[in-house]
């Protein structure tokens, strides 16, 4: 299989990567910051990381961008744990923001940095 174009890449294109990923992103920090009550930012968490999972879904078919297949199904899960610990469903204790927030931090950036430089850019490599 020979790699895609990255042109096909949403991660390289500036106004995709913007509404896509990097909004949310800041959406998660500023909702954080300002001590919204649960339901509030499990609803916008659960929308910021739904944005973000089904962005990378969607890379993932798209262009074959490696990161995209972890990342994607990762964010979707914090999409659900947001909702599920925002309406108070399932209880995540008094740290359970700070957990979820956690996960992503770190899941986010190791699986988006260590299968790339593992096994390549795009699935196929």
């Amino acid at each position: 299989m020979t790699s895609p174009s990255s042109s096909l890449d949403r991660v390289h294109q500036r106004l995709p990567s913007l509404l896509v990923w990097k909004l949310p992103v800041a959406v998660l920090v500023a909702s954080a910051l300002l001590g919204l009550a649960a339901p509030a930012r499990g609803v916008i968490w659960a929308l910021a990381f739904a944005t973000m999972g089904l962005g990378c879904v969607r890379n993932a078919v798209r262009c074959g961008r490696l990161h995209c297949y972890f990342t994607g199904p990762l964010f979707l899960g914090l999409a659900a744990a947001s909702l599920l610990h925002g309406t108070g469903m399932v209880e995540l204790g008094p740290n359970g923001w700070s957990g979820i927030g956690g996960v992503a931090l770190v899941g986010g950036i190791g699986l988006t940095v260590l299968p790339e430089r593992l096994l390549g850019k795009y699935a196929g490599d």
